[in-house]
């Protein structure tokens, strides 16, 4: 699929963003709405305020008690939006959507994603294995706290919500002594200054869709669905297409510690991921290098790796509805 697009190759739009009013967010909806403009058409950008961002400030497991469910928590009131038609897409971080959507919507473009992989951040110290002896690691990640935890037994994990900015301004007020976050959000808000690595997958796996965007519309939008084409990078949407269907084979969403990347090289497609106990007391590892063939396959196929050593065990521990998707951070 093409990456450029003109007024001569799909029909000239009218389009209506929507997003949530986080600054990454915004950072997102602004650059696919920069690329849209450039393609010729008319765009404008929509703030929706979600329940998640009316509670960024509650424990996710309290999220849940309180509204029955902690799914869809950042998502639910964007596409109530998209399907009354009051906007025509929605752009997200692809990790914060579930694996299936509901049947009204559709996933209509991956762009190229950035580098996906979670960033060690802190003031003071200059490596995750140069943290003190019970250091304290903010993150409300399980699948973040679990692998941690496997690499480091003595590390704390503390309940970490907010914003990017949020978490890093706690970070400089010396709540903890590092954070973890997308490396791809940092580096789109040019906010890299105590970045100070990024985890290899075979330490710290990533989400599935980490560092890619997703841009939703309505299935049967054949106008919208056509402007927004262009926008898809084939390789991208390969690889995630794959870790999403070893998340889902798994039956796992970000609500669980299952870290998921795919991604190509010179002969087909390497792909690892990792199942991990929420204590981090056990971690399940496989890698597969050099796949060909459909990337639904691919991920289908590491899932059953993973099930015949032993995931079903450890995903039997899982503690549901605790980390929803779309915090708003990296």
């Amino acid at each position: 699929m093409s990456n450029t697009a003109s007024a001569s190759t799909s029909e000239r739009c009218r389009l209506r963003i929507g997003s949530r009013g986080s600054q990454l967010a915004l950072w997102q909806a602004n650059h696919i709405a920069d690329r849209l403009r450039c393609a010729g058409h008319e765009v404008t950008i929509e703030i929706i305020r979600t329940t998640g961002d009316a509670m960024q400030h509650v424990p996710f497991a309290q999220v849940g008690a309180e509204t029955g469910t902690a799914k869809g928590m950042f998502t639910k009131e964007i596409e109530e939006a998209l399907y009354d038609g009051r906007i025509d897409l929605a752009v997200h971080s692809l990790k914060d959507l579930p694996t299936v959507l509901a049947e009204p919507f559709a996933i209509a473009a991956i762009p190229e994603r950035v580098d996906p992989r979670d960033a060690f951040v802190s003031v003071e110290h200059a490596s995750f294995e140069a943290l003190p002896h019970q250091a304290r690691i903010g993150t409300s990640s399980l699948r973040r706290q679990a692998q941690l935890r496997a690499a480091r037994p003595d590390v704390e994990c503390l309940e970490f919500r907010g914003n990017v900015d949020t978490r890093l301004r706690k970070l400089a007020e010396g709540q903890v002594d590092a954070i973890i976050l997308a490396s791809a959000g940092l580096e789109r808000l040019g906010l890299t200054q105590h970045r100070r690595e990024c985890f290899s997958p075979l330490v710290l796996c990533p989400a599935a869709g980490q560092g890619a965007l997703a841009i939703e519309a309505r299935a049967g939008d054949e106008r919208t669905l056509a402007a927004l084409d262009f926008l898809n990078h084939a390789p991208t949407r390969h690889a995630v297409t794959a870790e999403r269907a070893a998340l889902a084979a798994l039956g796992g969403g970000c609500q669980v510690p299952i870290g998921v990347h795919c991604f190509p090289g010179d002969e087909g497609f390497s792909i690892v991921a990792a199942v991990a106990a929420l204590d981090g007391s056990e971690v399940l590892r496989v890698v597969m290098d050099r796949q060909s063939g459909a990337p639904a396959l691919l991920g289908e196929a590491i899932a059953a790796q993973l099930l015949a050593e032993g995931a079903e065990r450890l995903l039997a521990t899982r503690e549901p509805e605790q980390e929803p998707r779309g915090t708003g951070a990296a």
